[in-house]
């Protein structure tokens, strides 16, 4: 059962080998403006911790152009298009699952990427988050021919670059309990996850130079997850070996 303590103790790991982790913060599905948005939003701006907002192109307000006009530490992410369920019902849920034609899905990703560039052209980035982080191989390959540069799952990449051209950062620590009441999976649980991605990247278990990505869902975060968040940010800016990557850094984008 991990504690604070033990956060900071594998931190100090890494320094005495001469290494500093990199973390990033990417929160999923976007589509309005609201309390829970600001809220996302301000913790950001105090913690001074870049945020990654993966949007959900087909179901966005035009009134969240506005709000996040002005917001300079906040880019946005293609959160598929519609995030609609096209698999079966005996299959885990996936928009760009393999039960669609890849060029269907391919067109699909192109007019969403178009979708947020064209509505937030300072900030929306290239990167494709699968709806439900789930997506065809094929399709991974393809994405390029779409105009993405990068790619955000959840759990360690296999590669660095699944295709030429796009570069994988996934997230590793899932905040919400999704089968236990859609609620916070609890501070024990949530520092085992991150230390143990943070201890596998040392030992080189799995891949070190991926960043370690903390996934919030600010429209179902209840208040012990927003305040792990901002004792999470607070203890680890107060750690010189601990850098906090913008979203560009995470996605190396000019």
């Amino acid at each position: 059962m991990a504690s604070w303590s033990d956060l900071i103790e594998e931190l100090k790991r890494w320094a005495a080998a001469g290494r500093r982790p990199d973390l990033w913060w990417r929160d999923d599905d976007a589509v309005a403006p609201g309390p829970r948005l600001r809220q996302l939003t301000e913790l950001s701006r105090k913690a001074g911790i870049a945020l990654a907002l993966a949007v959900i192109p087909g179901r966005a307000e035009d009134a969240l152009q506005e709000v996040l006009a002005d917001l300079t530490g906040v880019k946005i992410l293609v959160h598929g298009l519609t995030h609609q369920n096209h698999a079966p019902a005996d299959r885990k849920k996936a928009e760009f699952g393999a039960d669609r034609p890849v060029r269907q899905m391919l067109d699909d990703a192109a007019i969403a990427w178009k979708n947020l560039a064209d509505r937030f052209p300072l900030q929306a980035l290239p990167v494709f988050v699968p709806p439900w982080n789930r997506i065809d191989a094929d399709l991974v390959h393809r994405l390029p021919q779409a105009q993405f540069r990068g790619l955000s799952r959840f759990g360690p990449r296999a590669a660095a670059h699944p295709a030429p051209g796009l570069l994988e950062c996934n997230c590793h620590l899932d905040l919400i309990d999704w089968h236990g009441g859609r609620r916070f999976i609890g501070e024990t649980r949530a520092l085992d996850r991150l230390i143990a991605h943070l201890r596998e990247r040392r030992n080189g278990t799995v891949d070190p130079e991926e960043s370690s990505g903390i996934l919030s869902h600010h429209d179902v975060m209840d208040q012990a997850g927003w305040d792990f968040l901002a004792e999470l940010f607070a203890r680890t800016k107060e750690c010189d070996n601990v850098h906090w990557l913008t979203t560009d850094e995470a996605f190396r984008l000019a």
